[in-house]
């Protein structure tokens, strides 16, 4: 007889501040942390999370007291949110200086939404290095440093943007992308996207629009950006398109049928992250 395990979720996140960070970390940005903190009921404990750890372990109790929490890992149930649940309850329990290597294929049991506080925002940092591994008083040896450098080589540089929530920039070889994660469900976001596209609005200036993934219940749309395009350069128009995106997503009208059309043809565009 098969274990009982979690159902699977499609929102694995939500109800959580910040749920398209979230997806976005786990997803989409190499290298950052974002705050949390358990409830009373878990210790009140301030938890880093993080996108990956070395050697891709769920958490880490670091030396100095430090918990982080890996969003970048391999789920073994259909519920993201129990199987973080469960190394963070792990990391919280092993002793400073223990990194949590593995974790099993849990049972029902609490979710992020029951371990975290939800009056603690999700604030992201993103970062250039994976530095943040580290404790401050970590004796830096040359073999670390060379394995610290390797680990950044890889890393694709990304910023958050400030003119709207869970957005990204990032550059991929020659290449710039904006990748803005929505908080909407997914019909409310396709549609909004057809309205625009359908009336060639669905791009801002110097940012085409080119497809969306999907992952973990949202919608992440991505633009292309004119070449050389730094993060700077896009908050101005992002910030002036971002009303008609709204407007989009607010109305509740039918499409018609070049929006219908669209519509379809976004379908062609999307790529579901696993």
């Amino acid at each position: 007889m098969a274990r009982n395990t979690p159902d699977f979720v499609l929102r694995p996140f939500e109800g959580l501040p910040g749920e398209p960070d979230w997806v976005a970390l786990k997803e989409l940005v190499p290298a950052a942390t974002a705050t949390a903190r358990t409830t009373k009921e878990h210790g009140a404990r301030d938890v880093l999370v993080t996108t990956v750890l070395p050697t891709a372990w769920p958490a880490l109790h670091r030396a100095d007291g430090v918990v982080l929490l890996a969003l970048q890992t391999v789920g073994s149930s259909g519920d993201a949110s129990r199987d973080l649940a469960a190394a963070l309850l792990e990391a919280l329990d092993v002793e400073p200086g223990t990194a949590v290597e593995t974790v099993g294929l849990p049972g029902p049991g609490p979710r992020l939404q029951d371990v975290l506080d939800p009056s603690v925002p999700f604030e992201v940092t993103v970062h250039d290095s994976f530095s943040y591994w580290l404790a401050p008083d970590t004796e830096r040896t040359p073999d670390l440093v060379a394995a610290m450098e390797e680990a950044d080589a890889g890393i694709i540089d990304t910023r958050k943007l400030a003119a709207a929530d869970a957005a990204y920039w990032c550059r991929m070889g020659a290449r710039e992308f904006l990748r803005w994660a929505q908080p909407h469900d997914e019909q409310v976001v396709l549609d909004a996207l057809a309205r625009l596209h359908a009336r060639r609005a669905s791009g801002f200036d110097g940012g085409k629009f080119v497809g969306y993934f999907r992952s973990s219940g949202l919608v992440v749309p991505v633009w292309e950006l004119a070449r050389g395009s730094e993060a700077e350069d896009v908050e101005t128009p992002l910030a002036a398109f971002a009303p008609s995106f709204a407007e989009a997503l607010a109305s509740t009208e039918p499409l018609d049928a070049n929006e219908r059309r669209a519509r379809a043809g976004l379908v062609a565009r999307q790529v579901t992250l696993r």
